[in-house]
């Protein structure tokens, strides 16, 4: 029953408004990217900080010498 809710919703926007609005050039103010920001790297932080698995070593080193064999 929500979606149907959800869908009568969508239909009472006219296209014509919801173009205008499409078409504005939205933006944020410096403080919310920043906040923004922080927050991305504080969630991803711990992600980055970890090593590259093997694996993906492995595969970097055969593209690379793939790379290699075809420049020259």
């Amino acid at each position: 029953m929500m979606g149907d809710n959800g869908n009568k919703l969508a239909r009472l926007i006219p296209e014509a408004s919801l173009g205008d609005q499409l078409a504005s050039d939205p933006k944020l103010d410096t403080t919310s990217q920043k906040r923004i920001g922080d927050q991305l790297r504080a969630m991803y932080d711990e992600l980055v900080q970890q090593p590259v698995p093997d694996r993906f070593k492995n595969l970097l080193e055969q593209l690379e010498k793939k790379d290699r064999e075809t420049s020259t």
